[in-house]
């Protein structure tokens, strides 16, 4: 009876003992749109998933579902994250701004942080980074390097995130290159390397021989890769596989310092909503290395242009400006202000073609 009595209270205290071990533990949820392997836009989310569990180790417990469609799906899947005992969930495409929202009203102890949105409550946060930023630096790149004057560029849907990188783009490209044009193609989709593949190839046939892209995967750079003398830039990650050349250089999403911050914001009981917009200056917009395979005076103007936004020396979207229709947007000197930008729904003038609704 009393080694009966013995095993009873150890396995009591194993299991008490166990209960404050799980209690300790901070639980840290992912919802990403597209494939950890995509080798852009989701596999770095992930990259800063495995830098929080590189950080705090078994003090965090991180979960993730990959290929999740925005929409009722993502509603779906971060509910039962936050059933089975998530203390942070990151949801880290646009289109799941509505479904954190909905969620986030059913679980008011559980924190939120939706990614590229603008919609926050006391319990969602939203964060994003300045890609423009890097699109200034590309654009620079690009305008002293077409050879057609004429640049593709891939989009994924024409939210404000992606009109803006377009915009910033063409201003730097035409501001080395009066004679340039922009090409765009709608592709719809975030990752999907065929309609990717597809969406190059035609900018290609129309005379491209620089792509920009907006979409997640690598395809676009394999089909630059086929084509012959066409340059590419890597999207979200480094895509480095494909340099010196058609790869000369990317904008790198670093998301790992700032998921470190907000989970131990959260361990430590100090987590607030906010909205937090970061570029090249604060590390979240890396510029990756510019190739051999652009000239030196070309690497160091848009090193110029990428120190100067660091440094705040310099706006991207500074007047003057005029919109596409050719009405007066940016004064001489006047610099955008984050409302706007955060809601840009219009080109800027010289760019030609409709923002698809």
């Amino acid at each position: 009876m009393k080694l009966t009595n013995l095993l009873t209270s150890a396995a009591v205290a194993l299991g008490l003992a166990a209960g404050a071990a799980m209690a300790d533990t901070t639980k840290v949820g992912f919802v990403y749109v597209g494939p950890v392997g995509d080798g852009g836009w989701t596999y770095e989310h992930d990259q800063g998933r495995k830098a929080v569990e590189a950080e705090f180790g078994d003090k965090v417990e991180t979960v993730y579902v990959e290929n999740v469609a925005e929409g009722p799906d993502a509603e779906r899947v971060m509910t039962q994250m936050a059933l089975e005992g998530a203390d942070l969930i990151f949801t880290t495409s646009f289109g799941y701004m509505d479904p954190t929202i909905n969620v986030a009203k059913k679980f008011p102890n559980v924190k939120f942080e939706h990614a590229t949105g603008y919609k926050r409550a006391e319990n969602v946060s939203t964060y994003s980074a300045r890609f423009y930023e890097g699109r200034a630096v590309q654009g620079t790149i690009a305008g002293h390097m077409t050879e057609s004057n004429i640049i593709g560029y891939i989009g994924s849907y024409p939210i404000p995130e992606v009109i803006r990188g377009i915009n910033s783009a063409y201003l730097h490209a035409k501001k080395v290159n009066p004679d340039v044009q922009f090409k765009i193609v709608w592709a719809f989709t975030w990752f999907d390397p065929a309609k990717e593949a597809d969406a190059a190839k035609v900018l290609i046939e129309q005379g491209a021989d620089v792509i920009l892209q907006h979409t997640d995967s690598t395809a676009p750079q394999a089909a630059a890769q086929a084509a012959g003398n066409v340059i590419t830039f890597g999207q979200a990650s480094d895509m480095s596989e494909y340099a010196p050349k058609p790869r000369v250089s990317s904008i790198i999403d670093d998301w790992a310092p700032y998921y470190i911050a907000r989970t131990r914001a959260v361990m430590d009981g100090t987590w607030e909503s906010a909205d937090t917009w970061d570029g090249i200056g604060a590390g979240m917009v890396g510029i990756g290395e510019i190739s051999d395979a652009v000239p030196a005076d070309v690497k160091a103007a848009a090193l110029a242009i990428k120190d100067a936004q660091a440094d705040g020396s310099y706006h991207a979207f500074t007047g003057p400006i005029n919109k596409q229709d050719g009405s007066a947007w940016l004064a001489e000197g006047e610099v955008a202000d984050d409302g706007t930008l955060a809601g840009m729904n219009f080109y800027v003038e010289g760019i030609e073609g409709d923002i698809p609704q």
